[in-house]
């Protein structure tokens, strides 16, 4: 069975910090670009950040610059977000979705991630 599978959100305070991973499994994300994306209640899917197979090109958000990091371990079937300095607006489920030219989307379950004092 193919899917993705996140984890790593919680309940965080501001300022604080949250790394999620999103692991595949039935297949290998070697030759998939993955994206992270968020939504927040009432608010449409937004794109947080995306990383191309080889991990050569990134992109991020304007409002997690300088805050997000993606990454990729390959060896591991796995890429990473790492969430720095969080503040409440971030509060959302987070999503990862792979995708490859030809292929079908995969999409996880996502994660829940709740910045609040």
């Amino acid at each position: 069975q193919y899917q993705l599978v996140e984890s790593g959100g919680g309940l965080v305070q501001p300022g604080g910090s949250l790394r999620l991973s999103c692991a595949a499994s039935g297949f290998t994300l070697d030759y998939y670009a993955i994206g992270w994306f968020r939504q927040a209640p009432g608010k449409e899917r937004e794109g947080v950040s995306c990383i191309s197979s080889s991990g050569g090109s990134i992109k991020y958000a304007d409002s997690v610059k300088g805050r997000f990091t993606i990454s990729r371990d390959n060896a591991k079937n796995t890429v990473y977000l790492q969430m720095n300095s969080l503040k409440p607006e971030d509060t959302a489920v987070y999503y990862c979705n792979a995708k490859r030219r030809g292929f079908v989307d995969y999409w996880g379950q996502g994660t829940q991630v709740t910045v609040s004092s």
